[in-house]
């Protein structure tokens, strides 16, 4: 049977021209899944869904991630795939077996008063200090991804309604909206320092590095890090974090989920629906310590 994976090995490295890391990592999955036809002498060819079950409740009963496993199912899909193809295999056995879902993790979120603190830290005393600030409050004030961020223009801004229009992911657009705290410092950037970034060149970015260009999601993230480790903050903070802290701010203080999805641009209320972890513990630790029949109070 193994003569199967030396073959299909070949194949990624000669044909496909596969990264050796990934080779060896196509390897590794399709010969431990190999150890396992042979402990409970299955046939490779044959092998049934029942069969598969267990090859996989063997996976997690050895506290293989989630991860680990799909990464290993995507590896024998794509080998049984090859035999269908070079040994005239029917059916591909793994074609509709599903990976196991994903855990849900608690999107790390900040405080107001954390908030408040970078904010406050930022001085505006030269144009890249005032950019800087106007990314933390636009980041926050409108759940923008860093990447639309970044692709912002000038005429996407609507100054009289406090509006910008975004082109989101699957260039589906949105309408976001933004604060007077964060009007206030993008007419100061507007109309006293984006100019000075700009030098001689020509774009219509609304953020700018300070070359003139276009600023990067890349560059965001440095900012953000920097600020970060200048006020010594134990949070791990990036663009997402205020993307997240926007969102969870908004269902703490009573917008319905089906509002903060479209103001967020998800495509599904599911992926809105992780917000709800973090405002229903609130719930319970506002219930805890003001309910008066509660012992724990």
């Amino acid at each position: 049977m193994r003569n199967r994976i030396h073959s299909f090995i070949n194949y990624l490295k000669n044909e496909r021209r596969y990264p050796e890391t990934t080779i060896n990592s196509y390897k590794r999955d399709i010969e431990l899944y190999y150890d396992y036809l042979e402990e409970n002498e299955i046939d490779d060819i044959s092998i049934s869904n029942d069969e598969i079950r267990q090859f996989l409740k063997l996976l997690d009963e050895k506290k293989y991630s989630k991860s680990t496993i799909s990464r290993i199912l995507s590896a024998l899909r794509h080998y049984y795939n090859y035999i269908m193809i070079k040994h005239n295999l029917k059916n591909n056995p793994f074609k509709q077996i599903r990976n196991p879902k994903k855990d849900k993790k608690i999107p790390n979120f900040l405080q107001y008063n954390e908030l408040e603190d970078i904010i406050n830290s930022i001085p505006l005393d030269n144009p890249l200090h005032v950019r800087n600030r106007l990314i933390i409050e636009l980041l926050y004030a409108t759940g923008l991804r860093v990447s639309e961020l970044t692709s912002l223009t000038i005429n996407q801004i609507n100054y009289s309604n406090r509006e910008i229009r975004v082109i989101g992911k699957g260039d589906k657009e949105r309408i976001v909206f933004f604060g007077e705290y964060c009007e206030e410092i993008l007419k100061l950037y507007i109309n006293k320092y984006r100019n000075e970034l700009l030098k001689d060149n020509e774009n219509d970015y609304l953020l700018l590095n300070k070359d003139g260009n276009r600023l990067t999601s890349r560059g965001v993230e440095l900012i953000i890090e920097n600020i970060i480790k200048e006020l010594a903050l134990k949070h791990n903070v990036s663009p997402h974090t205020l993307r997240h802290t926007f969102a969870t701010d908004l269902l703490n203080n009573g917008a319905d989920l089906k509002s903060v999805q479209e103001l967020l641009g998800h495509s599904s209320l599911s992926t809105t629906q992780i917000y709800t972890h973090i405002t229903n513990e609130r719930l319970r630790s506002v219930y805890l310590k003001s309910f008066p029949r509660n012992k724990e109070k």
